[in-house]
């Protein structure tokens, strides 16, 4: 199973990152084409947020976001996490010292059944317990 961090999603529509947009784009068609991908919670909490910034910035037209997340929705199944997930945060913080919102999204992504997690803001190549950080943009 594959997931995939906010930052993927925000370099998809993001035209001042363009090789970066290029290949989160190219990741996402490619992980569209299997029924192996999910949406976590967290993630699309976030790039929401970062959607209506861009929006107020002038940076991504406002009356677009609810038909890009909808898009999203449709394209990957969303996982919304339980109770377990905090406990196993709690555990990824003290063994990997990580963040709170880091472990909060390993822990996320493992409870899914996630084994990679692609993102350039975690450590390329380490897994944490079950889940393995692969960078798109390296």
């Amino acid at each position: 199973m594959n997931a995939v961090d906010t930052n993927v999603l925000v370099y998809a529509i993001d035209f001042s990152e363009s090789d970066k947009r290029v290949k989160a784009r190219e990741l996402l068609q490619k992980l569209s084409e299997s029924s192996e991908t999910v949406l976590l919670w967290q993630v699309l909490g976030e790039y929401m947020s970062c959607l209506r910034r861009f929006a107020r910035a002038g940076r991504f037209p406002e009356v677009e976001i609810a038909d890009d997340v909808e898009d999203l929705l449709t394209l990957f199944p969303l996982v919304v996490p339980r109770g377990d997930v905090v406990r196993k945060s709690l555990r990824l913080t003290s063994a990997y010292s990580l963040s709170h919102w880091d472990s909060m999204l390993i822990a996320a992504a493992a409870v899914a059944g996630v084994e990679t997690l692609y993102s350039e803001d975690l450590d390329a190549g380490m897994t944490y317990d079950s889940v393995t950080v692969v960078n798109p943009f390296l």
